[in-house]
């Protein structure tokens, strides 16, 4: 399919001045006991309309889905890669989100050495307001990929009159900065970095994306495996100054918080085909043939590099009395505050064809810009 560069916003917008802040650790998933704080979905994909069955904890953990890896100590959350799937039925996969939520002056940094990519394959690490009504409450898309893409996107979803505004960060391949946008699409940008996704992602042994959430506006950034500097790796607090700019920022200027946020859920999901990796016209840009019947109803094989592998989530807050936010409700199938971003076919096509055509224009070195 020929790339399609209809809408993509490539900006060069002035910065404002960052502050900086420090935050301490309050919270660590990590090694044997990485999954017990967290909610498995444990029903069909009813949220991005993925063709997959989300499963149980129990289920995860008998069929290897979700573990701790006794080699490494680190937690995999993978599709299955083992079974037959008949025509009309779906493959096993997980969804986790996380039994506690986080104010605005947090920042959380999820250290990920492997991310599932491949044909038919949308994997996300994002946050959403569980206690709220999407996309009250906003949604924060720290790292999200589909099919063989060559990078992913990060951005934020909002009620009307959220903004991105004179960012400073790295990325200046903006996909929308309207954070409702047409159908809740979000305001989203590309991850520049060469190694933001799939294969590439996978040979540097991934990275660390940190995420600050605060009143002054939310940033993330993407940090490769060999440039993690000693003030992030094993620390018990973080000075976002040491961090330099990152990938993505979105200042209060444009965006107050405080308004258009509340405490939010930590959430890994790993979905097939659905309302993003699905579409013929998102597909076929990277990938041939149909997405379920070529795909997941095919070789399981198919899904061998479909796994997240995670070191640790730790989170960390500005506050020095800070706790956590303990869980009014479990994540499941049919909960109210469960995320519904993607409930809507049309949600997220805004975004993905801007997506789409700034990841392209960014190969094809629309306006001189390269991948770096």
């Amino acid at each position: 399919m020929r790339p399609h560069f209809v809408g993509a916003v490539i900006t060069f917008l002035l910065p404002v001045a960052s502050r900086a802040a420090t935050y301490n650790l309050i919270k660590q998933y990590a090694g044997s006991t990485f999954f017990d704080d967290w909610d498995f979905y444990n029903h069909y994909d009813d949220k991005m309309n993925g063709d997959v069955n989300f499963v149980s904890a129990s289920e995860g953990l008998s069929a290897k889905l979700a573990y701790v890896d006794s080699n490494t100590n680190r937690a995999i959350i993978k599709v299955d890669n083992a079974s037959t799937v008949v025509y009309n039925e779906k493959r096993s996969a997980v969804r986790i989100t996380s039994k506690d939520s986080y104010p605005i002056g947090s920042l959380w940094i999820a250290d990920i050495y492997h991310a599932p990519y491949g044909c038919s394959v949308w994997p996300a690490f994002w946050s959403f307001a569980q206690s709220a009504t999407w996309p009250a409450g906003g949604e924060i898309d720290v790292f999200e990929g589909v099919n063989a893409m060559p990078t992913s996107q990060m951005g934020l979803h909002t009620t009307a009159g959220c903004v991105q505004t004179n960012p400073n960060q790295l990325s200046t391949l903006v996909n929308t900065t309207d954070c409702a946008g047409d159908n809740n699409s979000g305001c989203m940008l590309t991850n520049t970095h060469a190694s933001s996704y799939g294969a590439a992602f996978a040979a540097a042994q991934g990275g660390v994306f940190i995420t600050e959430f605060a009143e002054t506006g939310i940033s993330v950034w993407f940090i490769a495996r060999k440039d993690i500097p000693s003030s992030v790796t094993g620390a018990s607090s973080i000075d976002t100054s040491t961090l330099g700019t990152p990938m993505g920022n979105w200042p209060q200027g444009g965006c107050d918080i405080k308004n258009f946020f509340q405490p939010q859920n930590l959430v890994f999901t790993v979905t097939l085909c659905g309302d993003f990796a699905g579409p013929a016209n998102i597909f076929n840009a990277t990938c041939t043939g149909t997405c379920y019947l070529d795909y997941v109803i095919k070789d399981p094989s198919n899904y061998d590099n479909a796994y997240f592998d995670i070191g640790s989530v730790k989170v960390f807050s500005s506050n020095p009395s800070a706790t956590t936010i303990a869980a009014t409700s479990t994540s499941t199938g049919t909960s109210s505050g469960s995320q519904a971003s993607q409930t809507s076919n049309g949600s997220k096509l805004g975004s993905l064809q801007a997506f789409t055509s700034t990841v392209f224009g960014a190969l094809l070195g629309i306006a001189g810009l390269e991948l770096y």
